[in-house]
């Protein structure tokens, strides 16, 4: 059976382990790696960059029908990526990645556009948001909401009952008691305990987590 083409956007650290979730989940035939400067004659993971991301029209054109997977772990990046690729190509449907071996309760609803890492438990009834990264081995308490183009980083835990709202980034090895609430736009330091509810735009980090400061839309974190 041919199975249907899918060209990742970005070649880098996280564009790598979309390769190997592709490959092991087994849905789809890697076309190649789509990057903002490629290199001519450049192969990642034995995989070709095939241009550049304005060169979509044409790479569509010559892989009819292919799907596109946005593989870039900056959160804010990657919604400006999917609208650019959505503005081309308005009906177009972006797949979400699951590594086989993550643990996805029966009555999780999973968004459009997410990678799911290797080890990732998901518990029953959360709700992952669209183009979210579930990095390697976070885990994912029942009733969670997990907001549109959030992420979390590996080894990160949530308790029950637990909102991350949109755009906002989980830093490793972070730990969020049940039934908190984190604001959109927000960032928590790496391998924070967050027990207090914690506002839109903020910067936090620390045990238990406190805010260090204000955070500005877009600004980078990676």
């Amino acid at each position: 059976m041919n199975k249907e083409k899918i060209i990742i956007i970005g070649s880098e650290g996280h564009g790598k382990v979309i390769v190997d979730i592709i490959e092991k989940q087994g849905l789809f035939s890697i076309a190649g790696f789509v990057n903002a400067n490629p290199q001519p004659k450049t192969f990642v993971m034995g995989y070709p960059v095939l241009g550049s991301d304005n060169e979509l029209v044409q790479l569509r054109a010559e892989f009819p029908n292919c799907h596109f997977f946005i593989a870039i772990g900056d959160n804010s990046t990657r919604h400006k990526v999917k609208l650019k690729i959505e503005s081309l190509f308005p009906d177009i449907a972006f797949p979400s990645i699951i590594h086989p071996s993550a643990q996805i309760a029966r009555d999780v609803k999973i968004g459009k556009g997410v990678c799911i890492m290797a080890g990732v438990v998901i518990n029953s009834s959360s709700n992952i948001g669209d183009f979210c990264i579930l990095n390697t081995k976070a885990g994912i308490d029942h009733d969670n909401s997990i907001g549109n183009f959030s992420s979390l980083a590996p080894n990160t835990t949530t308790g029950g009952d637990v909102s991350i709202g949109d755009f906002s980034a989980i830093g490793i090895s972070a730990t969020i008691k049940h039934g908190i609430k984190i604001g959109k736009h927000s960032v928590i330091g790496a391998a924070s305990y967050i027990n207090k509810n914690l506002p839109d735009n903020i910067v936090a980090y620390g045990i238990p987590g406190k805010i260090i400061r204000p955070r500005i839309i877009d600004e980078k974190y990676l």
